[in-house]
């Protein structure tokens, strides 16, 4: 019988024990594994802003009928506010109605011939015209307010779903873009200004055609609540579309006396022709230069004034510290030009004018010791030829220096004095109630434009006096691009006490006594 083999039996195979886990991350895992809380609220930031501004941008528009025209309402994104008024293809015009990261585009489309015919055979229904366009303007940008919280709520709320996928997140994108859209309308409300349409600023051909913002006394007188400004705005831009190929000729109001102040012209050729479409294009009944019109005041330069006796004007001018006495000489005898100089007046159009020239002659632009004091002691002349005149009867309206150092001597001694020589505007009320009014170079500041990187633009002022009260009552700052640039930019601004609402009290300067007729 066979014997059994006794088998080893085989060891078992035993796994080790895993290591335990422990129940809490170190610090440092624990940290790590968190995102940094300003990182994730900076990019919900990102996504809120940008989901926002997709949002208005594909669906965030009205399009409205204002009047007999077409527009299109958008709310935009901006750093500083404002309402944009498109009119293609003439240009725009800016408002700066409120301050708010949110920007009013209005784009006006087209002019809806109906309503526009309508117009033509019923003369009637302009009178209604501005109650019309003010509910039309009402009922769009109430339209606005809404499709733009659901376009930027949609916006937001898609780009969060898209980046977080997570629906909890991407409705948290949604709310946090209306909280930020109410809070820029209840910016915008605040900060509202209706007055803002009286300072419009024009670019494009809408700036070559003043008939768009009216004549200064209407201004004044009419435009008290925004609806009828803006009404006003798109009642006139109605008018220049139904003359098509051509712009409006300015009518300006009768009882406006229409000054164009120029200065700082060095030697530039093209300024004539500036001054001669000013002219002619607000009918202008006054130019006053505040000097600087050569660069050297040679002999040579002389010809170069020749264009100032065919400007259509009457030319008032004083010395600049570029003229020398021989430019001075020249010129008084060119006819239509009024040398005013030592305190000289004269009275043309209704107002009369004072001025002194420049005590200084710097022609390669020097300095002079003692210019500070020369400067003081002509405006004290000036200023004292100014009381003898009040004192005689017949009161200055508008004194004339080139420094501004002389022209702020006359403070409390006449309403207005123009001055030049810093090539860039200013305007100021002085503390004794004179409003002095520095122009910019209506030369571009001549040759030595070319000397920096940026040509300086070309400026130059249309001065609206009442007839009557022979009082400022606007202006408008005309600004050109300088040398080899094609724009144009034209402001109106009003002095604070011809604003709407202003007290009769709130006229700076008392009012002058009355004169006798002068002879024009």
């Amino acid at each position: 019988m066979a014997r059994a083999r006794a088998r080893t039996p085989l060891p078992l195979r035993t796994r080790a024990p895993a290591p335990r886990r422990p129940k809490h991350r170190p610090p440092a895992l624990e940290l790590a594994a968190r995102p940094n809380p300003w990182a994730r609220a900076a990019g919900l930031t990102a996504v809120v802003l940008l989901g926002a501004w997709l949002g208005l941008l594909v669906v965030g528009n009205v399009r409205a009928p204002v009047g007999p025209m077409n527009t299109t309402m958008t709310l935009r994104p901006s750093l500083t506010g404002g309402t944009k008024i498109n009119v293609s293809p003439l240009g725009a015009l800016r408002l700066d109605s409120h301050t708010a990261p949110v920007r009013l585009d209005v784009n006006v489309d087209q002019l809806d011939p109906a309503r526009s015919q309508a117009l033509v055979d019923h003369p009637e229904r302009l009178s209604g015209l501005q109650d019309e366009v003010a509910e039309d303007v009402r009922h769009g940008t109430l339209d606005l307010a809404v499709r733009s919280c659901v376009a930027v709520v949609a916006g937001a709320t898609a780009l969060g779903l898209a980046v977080y996928r997570r629906p909890r997140r991407a409705l948290a994108a949604g709310g946090l873009a209306l909280a930020l859209l109410a809070a820029s309308g209840a910016t915008a409300y605040a900060t509202w200004n209706p007055k803002s349409v009286l300072e419009p600023r024009f670019s494009g051909l809408l700036s070559s055609a003043p008939s768009l913002v009216g004549d200064a006394r209407s201004i004044v007188t009419e435009f008290d609540v925004y609806q009828q400004e803006l009404a006003r705005l798109v009642t006139n831009v109605t008018k220049l579309y139904d003359v098509t190929s051509t712009l409006p000729a300015y009518q300006p109001d009768p009882t406006t006396v229409r000054v164009l102040h120029v200065s700082d012209i060095h030697l530039n050729p093209a300024s004539w022709k500036i001054i001669g479409s000013l002219v002619e294009q607000y009918k202008v009944n006054v130019i006053v230069d505040s000097g600087d019109t050569m660069d050297h005041g040679s002999a040579a330069e002389n010809g170069f004034l020749d264009p100032v006796a065919d400007l259509g004007a009457p030319y008032v001018w004083v010395r600049g510290n570029h003229d020398s006495r021989l430019t001075q000489h020249y010129l008084e005898g060119v006819d239509n030009v009024h040398v005013l100089d030592d305190g000289r007046a004269v009275t043309l159009a209704g107002l009369r004018f004072a001025g002194i020239g420049d005590p200084q002659f710097t022609p390669d632009r020097s300095s002079v010791p003692g210019a500070g004091a020369s400067q003081e002691e002509a405006g004290d002349r000036l200023a004292s030829a100014l009381r003898a005149q009040a004192a005689a009867g017949t009161p200055v309206d508008v004194a004339v220096a080139h420094e501004p150092s002389a022209a702020r001597r006359t403070d409390g001694a006449v309403p207005l004095v123009l001055a030049g020589h810093l090539h860039h505007e200013e305007t100021e009320v002085m503390k004794n109630g004179t409003r002095l009014r520095v122009e910019g170079s209506t030369g571009g500041s001549g040759l030595r434009a070319v000397e920096g990187e940026y040509p300086d633009p070309i400026q130059a002022s249309i001065l609206y006096f009442d007839r009557d009260t022979r009082r400022l009552q606007a202006w408008d700052e005309i600004e050109l691009g300088g040398l080899g640039l094609t724009t144009a930019e034209v402001s109106r601004h009003l002095p604070e006490e011809n604003r709407p609402g202003a007290a009769p009290g709130d006229t700076p300067f008392p009012s002058p006594s009355p004169s006798p007729s002068p002879s024009p």
